[in-house]
Protein backbone atom coordinates (compact mmCIF):
# COMPACT_ATOMS: atom_id res chain seq x y z
CA UNK A 1 0.00 0.00 0.00
CA UNK A 2 1.46 3.58 -1.37
CA UNK A 3 1.60 6.68 1.28
CA UNK A 4 -1.18 9.52 0.45
CA UNK A 5 1.29 12.48 -0.02
CA UNK A 6 -2.29 14.41 -0.44
CA UNK A 7 -3.09 14.42 3.49
CA UNK A 8 -1.52 17.27 5.55
CA UNK A 9 -1.64 16.66 9.25
CA UNK A 10 -1.81 19.78 11.53
CA UNK A 11 -3.27 19.62 15.22
CA UNK A 12 -5.03 22.77 15.61
CA UNK A 13 -8.30 22.46 16.24
CA UNK A 14 -9.63 23.16 19.46
CA UNK A 15 -13.47 21.61 19.25
CA UNK A 16 -12.13 17.83 18.95
CA UNK A 17 -12.53 16.04 21.56
CA UNK A 18 -11.02 12.46 21.78
CA UNK A 19 -12.66 10.76 24.44
CA UNK A 20 -16.43 11.93 24.47
CA UNK A 21 -17.58 8.77 25.87
CA UNK A 22 -15.69 10.68 29.57
CA UNK A 23 -19.13 12.94 29.53
CA UNK A 24 -21.73 10.19 30.31
CA UNK A 25 -19.61 8.54 32.87
CA UNK A 26 -18.52 11.16 34.84
CA UNK A 27 -21.95 12.38 34.73
CA UNK A 28 -22.66 8.80 36.23
CA UNK A 29 -19.99 9.77 39.40
CA UNK A 30 -21.26 12.99 39.96
CA UNK A 31 -25.10 12.03 40.01
CA UNK A 32 -23.86 9.66 43.08
CA UNK A 33 -22.02 12.56 44.21
CA UNK A 34 -18.46 12.11 43.80
CA UNK A 35 -17.31 16.06 44.21
CA UNK A 36 -19.28 16.39 47.26
CA UNK A 37 -17.99 13.20 49.02
CA UNK A 38 -14.29 14.27 47.85
CA UNK A 39 -14.68 17.73 49.70
CA UNK A 40 -16.13 16.67 52.65
CA UNK A 41 -14.11 13.77 53.08
CA UNK A 42 -10.21 14.52 52.11
CA UNK A 43 -8.99 16.91 53.83
CA UNK A 44 -6.21 17.59 52.38
CA UNK A 45 -4.69 21.26 52.91
CA UNK A 46 -4.69 21.97 49.23
CA UNK A 47 -6.99 23.70 46.77
CA UNK A 48 -9.65 22.32 44.76
CA UNK A 49 -9.05 18.80 45.78
CA UNK A 50 -12.24 17.78 44.22
CA UNK A 51 -11.16 19.26 40.78
CA UNK A 52 -7.75 17.54 41.03
CA UNK A 53 -9.38 14.25 41.99
CA UNK A 54 -11.32 14.62 38.83
CA UNK A 55 -8.75 14.93 36.88
CA UNK A 56 -6.66 11.52 38.03
CA UNK A 57 -9.59 9.62 37.65
CA UNK A 58 -10.75 10.99 33.75
CA UNK A 59 -7.55 10.19 33.22
CA UNK A 60 -6.91 6.78 34.61
CA UNK A 61 -10.57 5.84 32.47
CA UNK A 62 -9.00 7.50 28.91
CA UNK A 63 -6.30 4.85 29.66
CA UNK A 64 -3.78 7.37 31.68
CA UNK A 65 -0.99 4.55 33.59
CA UNK A 66 1.27 7.52 34.47
CA UNK A 67 1.15 11.25 35.94
CA UNK A 68 1.67 12.78 32.50
CA UNK A 69 -0.28 10.83 30.70
CA UNK A 70 -3.15 13.15 32.51
CA UNK A 71 -2.20 15.75 29.72
CA UNK A 72 -4.22 14.16 27.19
CA UNK A 73 -7.46 15.50 28.98
CA UNK A 74 -6.28 19.37 28.19
CA UNK A 75 -5.82 18.50 24.40
CA UNK A 76 -8.74 19.99 21.83
CA UNK A 77 -12.14 20.27 23.22
CA UNK A 78 -11.99 17.57 26.17
CA UNK A 79 -11.84 19.94 29.05
CA UNK A 80 -14.86 22.35 27.59
CA UNK A 81 -17.23 19.18 28.09
CA UNK A 82 -15.48 17.07 31.16
CA UNK A 83 -14.93 20.12 33.30
CA UNK A 84 -11.62 21.51 34.43
CA UNK A 85 -8.41 19.65 34.91
CA UNK A 86 -5.36 20.54 35.88
CA UNK A 87 -1.88 19.83 34.31
CA UNK A 88 0.40 16.72 35.02
CA UNK A 89 2.77 18.85 37.14
CA UNK A 90 -0.27 19.84 39.93
CA UNK A 91 -1.64 16.51 39.80
CA UNK A 92 1.96 15.24 40.80
CA UNK A 93 2.45 17.68 43.32
CA UNK A 94 -1.25 17.07 44.88
CA UNK A 95 -0.38 13.24 45.01
CA UNK A 96 2.78 13.63 46.96
CA UNK A 97 0.60 15.92 49.15
CA UNK A 98 -1.18 12.76 50.86
CA UNK A 99 -0.10 11.21 54.12
CA UNK A 100 -1.50 7.98 55.63
CA UNK A 101 -4.66 9.30 56.89
CA UNK A 102 -5.46 11.30 53.91
CA UNK A 103 -5.17 7.74 51.40
CA UNK A 104 -7.56 6.12 54.39
CA UNK A 105 -9.96 9.50 54.10
CA UNK A 106 -9.75 8.36 49.80
CA UNK A 107 -10.81 4.67 51.19
CA UNK A 108 -13.33 5.74 52.71
CA UNK A 109 -14.65 7.75 49.63
CA UNK A 110 -14.73 4.35 47.72
CA UNK A 111 -16.56 2.23 50.07
CA UNK A 112 -19.46 4.98 49.80
CA UNK A 113 -19.27 5.61 45.98
CA UNK A 114 -19.68 1.99 45.44
CA UNK A 115 -23.25 1.71 47.44
CA UNK A 116 -24.40 4.90 45.81
CA UNK A 117 -23.09 3.51 42.42
CA UNK A 118 -25.06 -0.14 43.21
CA UNK A 119 -28.70 2.25 44.15
CA UNK A 120 -27.69 4.46 40.91
CA UNK A 121 -27.27 1.04 38.82
CA UNK A 122 -28.89 -2.07 41.10
CA UNK A 123 -27.34 -4.31 38.41
CA UNK A 124 -23.76 -3.80 39.53
CA UNK A 125 -24.90 -5.88 42.61
CA UNK A 126 -26.11 -9.18 40.63
CA UNK A 127 -28.94 -10.74 41.34
CA UNK A 128 -30.92 -10.53 44.32
CA UNK A 129 -31.35 -13.83 44.87
CA UNK A 130 -27.54 -15.22 44.31
CA UNK A 131 -24.27 -15.40 46.34
CA UNK A 132 -22.32 -12.47 47.07
CA UNK A 133 -18.77 -13.30 46.88
CA UNK A 134 -16.09 -11.57 49.30
CA UNK A 135 -12.44 -12.49 47.92
CA UNK A 136 -9.30 -11.28 49.28
CA UNK A 137 -5.81 -11.64 47.65
CA UNK A 138 -2.57 -9.43 47.33
CA UNK A 139 -0.14 -8.77 44.54
CA UNK A 140 3.25 -7.25 43.82
CA UNK A 141 3.63 -4.68 41.73
CA UNK A 142 6.78 -4.44 40.61
CA UNK A 143 9.07 -0.70 40.82
CA UNK A 144 12.72 0.11 39.65
CA UNK A 145 14.87 2.51 40.71
CA UNK A 146 15.82 3.27 44.35
CA UNK A 147 13.77 6.03 45.53
CA UNK A 148 10.42 4.22 45.83
CA UNK A 149 10.11 4.52 49.51
CA UNK A 150 9.46 1.07 51.46
CA UNK A 151 9.76 -0.89 48.10
CA UNK A 152 11.23 -4.38 48.70
CA UNK A 153 11.87 -8.14 47.62
CA UNK A 154 8.64 -9.85 48.67
CA UNK A 155 7.66 -13.62 48.45
CA UNK A 156 7.58 -13.34 44.33
CA UNK A 157 11.19 -12.65 44.73
CA UNK A 158 9.81 -9.15 42.80
CA UNK A 159 10.85 -5.92 44.04
CA UNK A 160 8.24 -4.20 44.90
CA UNK A 161 5.04 -3.03 46.51
CA UNK A 162 2.44 -5.30 47.84
CA UNK A 163 -1.08 -4.18 46.98
CA UNK A 164 -4.63 -6.04 49.05
CA UNK A 165 -7.80 -6.18 47.42
CA UNK A 166 -11.00 -7.20 48.32
CA UNK A 167 -13.77 -7.74 45.78
CA UNK A 168 -17.51 -8.08 45.76
CA UNK A 169 -19.00 -10.03 43.31
CA UNK A 170 -22.45 -10.83 42.92
CA UNK A 171 -24.51 -13.30 41.06
CA UNK A 172 -24.76 -12.37 37.20
CA UNK A 173 -22.28 -9.46 37.66
CA UNK A 174 -18.78 -8.17 37.14
CA UNK A 175 -16.49 -8.09 40.17
CA UNK A 176 -16.18 -4.64 42.00
CA UNK A 177 -13.51 -3.44 44.72
CA UNK A 178 -14.99 -3.05 48.50
CA UNK A 179 -11.38 -2.35 50.10
CA UNK A 180 -7.82 -1.86 48.89
CA UNK A 181 -4.32 -0.96 50.85
CA UNK A 182 -0.77 -0.22 49.26
CA UNK A 183 1.72 -2.37 51.66
CA UNK A 184 5.11 -2.24 51.97
CA UNK A 185 7.14 -4.73 49.44
CA UNK A 186 7.82 -7.60 51.38
CA UNK A 187 4.80 -7.65 53.94
CA UNK A 188 3.27 -10.85 54.64
CA UNK A 189 -0.08 -11.46 52.23
CA UNK A 190 -2.43 -12.12 55.36
CA UNK A 191 -1.37 -9.17 57.07
CA UNK A 192 -4.22 -7.23 58.57
CA UNK A 193 -5.97 -8.61 56.24
CA UNK A 194 -8.94 -9.07 59.13
CA UNK A 195 -9.43 -5.44 59.07
CA UNK A 196 -9.64 -4.64 55.83
CA UNK A 197 -12.26 -7.78 55.35
CA UNK A 198 -14.07 -6.44 58.17
CA UNK A 199 -14.60 -2.90 56.35
CA UNK A 200 -15.68 -4.97 53.30
CA UNK A 201 -18.20 -6.86 54.88
CA UNK A 202 -19.71 -3.98 56.56
CA UNK A 203 -19.84 -2.16 52.92
CA UNK A 204 -21.08 -5.39 51.31
CA UNK A 205 -23.87 -5.65 54.27
CA UNK A 206 -24.82 -1.98 53.41
CA UNK A 207 -25.15 -1.94 50.01
CA UNK A 208 -26.87 -5.38 49.45
CA UNK A 209 -28.66 -5.99 52.56
CA UNK A 210 -30.01 -9.80 52.91
CA UNK A 211 -28.10 -11.18 50.86
CA UNK A 212 -26.11 -14.42 51.75
CA UNK A 213 -22.22 -13.92 51.68
CA UNK A 214 -19.47 -16.08 51.18
CA UNK A 215 -15.80 -15.02 51.55
CA UNK A 216 -13.14 -16.87 49.86
CA UNK A 217 -9.35 -16.47 50.10
CA UNK A 218 -6.23 -18.52 49.66
CA UNK A 219 -4.07 -20.23 52.31
CA UNK A 220 -2.07 -16.88 53.15
CA UNK A 221 -5.47 -15.61 54.35
CA UNK A 222 -6.28 -18.77 56.50
CA UNK A 223 -6.52 -17.20 59.78
CA UNK A 224 -8.03 -17.15 62.84
CA UNK A 225 -8.31 -13.40 62.78
CA UNK A 226 -10.21 -13.58 59.09
CA UNK A 227 -12.52 -16.67 60.10
CA UNK A 228 -14.01 -14.88 62.70
CA UNK A 229 -14.37 -11.57 61.07
CA UNK A 230 -16.65 -13.74 58.37
CA UNK A 231 -18.81 -14.95 61.16
CA UNK A 232 -18.97 -12.27 62.76
CA UNK A 233 -20.66 -10.72 59.76
CA UNK A 234 -23.20 -13.62 59.16
CA UNK A 235 -21.51 -14.81 56.36
CA UNK A 236 -20.05 -18.22 55.35
CA UNK A 237 -16.27 -18.70 55.25
CA UNK A 238 -14.20 -20.77 52.43
CA UNK A 239 -10.54 -20.34 52.73
CA UNK A 240 -7.50 -22.33 51.37
CA UNK A 241 -5.76 -24.14 54.61
CA UNK A 242 -2.48 -24.86 54.68
CA UNK A 243 -1.17 -28.83 54.71
CA UNK A 244 -1.10 -28.42 58.54
CA UNK A 245 -0.37 -31.62 60.60
CA UNK A 246 -3.85 -31.48 61.58
CA UNK A 247 -5.55 -31.04 58.06
CA UNK A 248 -3.08 -33.98 56.59
CA UNK A 249 -4.41 -36.97 59.39
CA UNK A 250 -7.62 -35.87 58.47
CA UNK A 251 -7.15 -36.71 54.51
CA UNK A 252 -5.81 -39.61 55.64
CA UNK A 253 -8.54 -40.62 57.52
CA UNK A 254 -11.01 -39.98 54.53
CA UNK A 255 -12.46 -43.50 52.82
CA UNK A 256 -11.52 -44.44 49.64
CA UNK A 257 -15.55 -45.17 49.21
CA UNK A 258 -15.95 -40.92 49.88
CA UNK A 259 -14.36 -39.76 46.73
CA UNK A 260 -16.97 -38.14 44.35
CA UNK A 261 -15.49 -37.67 40.64
CA UNK A 262 -16.21 -33.76 39.52
CA UNK A 263 -16.26 -31.63 36.83
CA UNK A 264 -12.76 -30.78 36.27
CA UNK A 265 -10.85 -28.86 33.01
CA UNK A 266 -10.15 -31.64 30.64
CA UNK A 267 -13.03 -33.75 32.10
CA UNK A 268 -15.29 -35.92 29.98
CA UNK A 269 -18.70 -36.69 30.33
CA UNK A 270 -19.66 -40.44 29.54
CA UNK A 271 -23.39 -40.07 27.95
CA UNK A 272 -24.36 -43.68 29.34
CA UNK A 273 -23.82 -42.95 33.24
CA UNK A 274 -24.07 -39.13 33.15
CA UNK A 275 -20.53 -38.84 35.30
CA UNK A 276 -17.70 -37.26 34.50
CA UNK A 277 -14.65 -39.51 33.74
CA UNK A 278 -11.99 -36.98 35.47
CA UNK A 279 -9.27 -37.32 37.19
CA UNK A 280 -10.29 -35.03 39.94
CA UNK A 281 -12.19 -36.32 43.00
CA UNK A 282 -14.05 -34.13 46.17
CA UNK A 283 -15.19 -36.02 49.33
CA UNK A 284 -15.59 -33.94 52.90
CA UNK A 285 -14.78 -34.68 56.42
CA UNK A 286 -15.39 -32.88 60.11
CA UNK A 287 -13.02 -30.89 61.07
CA UNK A 288 -11.41 -28.57 63.92
CA UNK A 289 -9.20 -25.94 63.03
CA UNK A 290 -6.65 -23.29 64.88
CA UNK A 291 -6.48 -26.19 67.82
CA UNK A 292 -3.75 -24.49 68.87
CA UNK A 293 -5.77 -21.98 70.15
CA UNK A 294 -7.76 -21.95 73.35
CA UNK A 295 -10.83 -24.63 73.11
CA UNK A 296 -13.77 -21.89 73.14
CA UNK A 297 -11.56 -19.94 69.75
CA UNK A 298 -11.16 -23.43 68.04
CA UNK A 299 -13.51 -23.91 64.86
CA UNK A 300 -15.79 -26.58 64.31
CA UNK A 301 -16.30 -26.35 60.24
CA UNK A 302 -16.39 -29.00 57.34
CA UNK A 303 -12.58 -30.00 55.21
CA UNK A 304 -13.62 -30.41 51.64
CA UNK A 305 -10.79 -31.40 49.69
CA UNK A 306 -10.02 -32.19 46.15
CA UNK A 307 -7.66 -34.34 44.62
CA UNK A 308 -6.10 -34.78 41.45
CA UNK A 309 -4.42 -37.71 40.07
CA UNK A 310 -0.86 -37.43 40.10
CA UNK A 311 0.88 -38.33 36.28
CA UNK A 312 4.24 -39.35 35.50
CA UNK A 313 4.88 -37.54 32.57
CA UNK A 314 7.95 -39.56 31.18
CA UNK A 315 6.07 -43.08 31.46
CA UNK A 316 5.99 -44.93 28.29
CA UNK A 317 3.13 -47.16 26.66
CA UNK A 318 2.28 -49.73 29.04
CA UNK A 319 4.29 -48.52 31.84
CA UNK A 320 1.76 -47.96 34.35
CA UNK A 321 1.75 -47.26 38.09
CA UNK A 322 1.06 -49.94 40.62
CA UNK A 323 -0.77 -47.73 42.57
CA UNK A 324 -1.92 -44.11 42.57
CA UNK A 325 -0.46 -41.29 44.06
CA UNK A 326 -2.46 -38.47 44.42
CA UNK A 327 -2.68 -34.21 45.06
CA UNK A 328 -4.80 -32.98 47.51
CA UNK A 329 -5.92 -29.10 47.65
CA UNK A 330 -7.78 -28.54 51.09
CA UNK A 331 -10.26 -26.02 52.06
CA UNK A 332 -12.44 -24.88 55.09
CA UNK A 333 -15.87 -23.54 55.02
CA UNK A 334 -19.22 -23.34 57.33
CA UNK A 335 -20.98 -23.58 54.41
CA UNK A 336 -24.62 -25.56 54.07
CA UNK A 337 -23.77 -26.72 50.21
CA UNK A 338 -22.57 -30.00 48.74
CA UNK A 339 -19.20 -30.79 48.61
CA UNK A 340 -19.32 -30.62 45.10
CA UNK A 341 -20.66 -27.36 45.06
CA UNK A 342 -18.63 -25.50 48.04
CA UNK A 343 -15.68 -26.86 45.68
CA UNK A 344 -16.94 -25.32 42.62
CA UNK A 345 -17.39 -22.53 44.46
CA UNK A 346 -14.36 -22.04 45.81
CA UNK A 347 -12.28 -22.42 42.80
CA UNK A 348 -14.70 -19.28 41.91
CA UNK A 349 -11.72 -17.11 44.05
CA UNK A 350 -9.58 -17.17 41.28
CA UNK A 351 -11.96 -14.45 39.55
CA UNK A 352 -9.85 -11.75 41.90
CA UNK A 353 -6.73 -12.58 39.83
CA UNK A 354 -8.74 -11.71 36.80
CA UNK A 355 -9.27 -8.23 38.54
CA UNK A 356 -6.08 -7.61 39.75
CA UNK A 357 -4.42 -8.17 36.13
CA UNK A 358 -7.34 -6.10 34.70
CA UNK A 359 -5.36 -3.20 37.15
CA UNK A 360 -2.11 -4.16 36.16
CA UNK A 361 -2.90 -3.56 32.24
CA UNK A 362 -4.75 -0.68 32.99
CA UNK A 363 -3.76 2.54 35.59
CA UNK A 364 -1.63 -0.05 37.84
CA UNK A 365 1.05 -0.75 35.07
CA UNK A 366 2.85 1.71 37.10
CA UNK A 367 3.27 3.20 40.88
CA UNK A 368 4.39 6.54 39.21
CA UNK A 369 5.53 8.22 42.64
CA UNK A 370 8.96 7.93 44.72
CA UNK A 371 6.63 8.64 47.52
CA UNK A 372 4.63 5.83 49.63
CA UNK A 373 2.05 7.81 49.88
CA UNK A 374 1.46 8.89 46.47
CA UNK A 375 1.18 5.59 45.34
CA UNK A 376 -1.09 4.25 47.80
CA UNK A 377 -3.72 7.41 46.95
CA UNK A 378 -3.10 6.31 43.00
CA UNK A 379 -4.21 2.59 43.81
CA UNK A 380 -7.16 3.96 45.70
CA UNK A 381 -8.15 6.42 42.47
CA UNK A 382 -7.36 3.08 40.17
CA UNK A 383 -9.88 0.91 42.35
CA UNK A 384 -12.49 4.21 42.17
CA UNK A 385 -11.64 4.31 37.99
CA UNK A 386 -12.50 0.14 38.12
CA UNK A 387 -15.51 0.37 40.25
CA UNK A 388 -16.91 3.72 37.93
CA UNK A 389 -16.14 1.46 35.11
CA UNK A 390 -17.87 -1.51 36.21
CA UNK A 391 -20.75 0.92 36.84
CA UNK A 392 -21.14 2.57 33.02
CA UNK A 393 -20.43 -0.71 31.57
CA UNK A 394 -23.14 -2.16 33.71
CA UNK A 395 -25.29 1.44 33.00
CA UNK A 396 -24.37 0.74 29.04
CA UNK A 397 -26.22 -2.92 28.94
CA UNK A 398 -22.39 -4.09 28.19
CA UNK A 399 -22.73 -6.52 31.15
CA UNK A 400 -19.45 -7.64 32.30
CA UNK A 401 -17.37 -5.88 30.67
CA UNK A 402 -13.38 -4.79 31.33
CA UNK A 403 -12.41 -1.54 31.56
CA UNK A 404 -10.49 -1.88 28.88
CA UNK A 405 -13.46 -2.58 27.00
CA UNK A 406 -15.31 -0.17 28.32
CA UNK A 407 -12.11 2.03 27.19
CA UNK A 408 -12.45 1.07 23.44
CA UNK A 409 -16.22 1.18 22.71
CA UNK A 410 -17.83 4.03 24.72
CA UNK A 411 -14.34 6.77 26.46
CA UNK A 412 -12.68 7.00 23.59
CA UNK A 413 -15.68 7.90 20.72
CA UNK A 414 -14.39 10.86 19.38
CA UNK A 415 -16.24 13.74 18.80
CA UNK A 416 -16.36 16.95 16.96
CA UNK A 417 -18.06 20.18 19.17
CA UNK A 418 -20.38 22.79 17.93
CA UNK A 419 -22.09 26.38 19.94
CA UNK A 420 -25.86 26.09 19.00
CA UNK A 421 -27.35 29.12 20.67
CA UNK A 422 -26.44 28.17 24.40
CA UNK A 423 -25.87 24.27 23.91
CA UNK A 424 -22.92 22.88 23.40
CA UNK A 425 -23.30 20.09 21.02
CA UNK A 426 -21.58 16.76 20.51
CA UNK A 427 -21.34 15.62 17.01
CA UNK A 428 -20.81 11.91 17.37
CA UNK A 429 -19.56 9.57 14.39
CA UNK A 430 -22.10 8.35 12.39
CA UNK A 431 -23.14 4.32 12.20
CA UNK A 432 -20.88 4.35 15.60
CA UNK A 433 -20.99 0.22 16.03
CA UNK A 434 -21.84 0.80 19.79
CA UNK A 435 -24.09 3.59 19.70
CA UNK A 436 -26.85 2.21 21.36
CA UNK A 437 -25.18 1.41 24.10
CA UNK A 438 -23.20 5.10 24.60
CA UNK A 439 -27.31 6.25 24.12
CA UNK A 440 -27.81 4.44 26.96
CA UNK A 441 -25.42 5.13 29.54
CA UNK A 442 -26.00 8.76 28.35
CA UNK A 443 -29.98 8.34 29.45
CA UNK A 444 -28.74 6.67 32.98
CA UNK A 445 -26.06 9.17 34.00
CA UNK A 446 -28.59 12.24 32.66
CA UNK A 447 -31.64 10.87 34.44
CA UNK A 448 -32.99 12.08 37.40
CA UNK A 449 -31.37 10.65 40.34
CA UNK A 450 -32.57 7.37 41.77
CA UNK A 451 -30.87 7.60 45.51
CA UNK A 452 -29.95 10.98 48.00
CA UNK A 453 -26.62 11.75 47.86
CA UNK A 454 -26.19 13.35 51.32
Amino acid sequence: MKASHGVVPVFDDWNLVSHAGLVPVLELVERAGLSELIEDSVMLPAANVAVKARTVLAGMLAGADSIDDLDLLRAGGTARVVGAVRAPSTIGTFLRSFTHGHVLQLGKVNRVLLRRLIGEVPALAGTASGLVMVDMDDTIREVHGYQKQDAAFGYSGVRGLNALLVTVTGQDAAPVIAEASLRRGNVRSGAGAAHHLDRALTTVREAVPGGQVLTRADAAFCTHANVTTAMRHGAWFSFTIPQWATVQRAIAGIGEDAWTRISYPNAVRDDDTGEWVSDAEVAETGFTAFVSRKKDEQITCRLVVRRVRRLNENAKAGQDTLFDTWRYHAFITNSPLTAVDADQFHRGHAIVEQVIAELKGGPLKHLPSGKFAANAAWVQFAILAHNLSRAAATAAGLGRARMGTLLRLIVQTPARLANTGRRLVMHLPAHWPWASAWKLLWDTATSPPRIATN
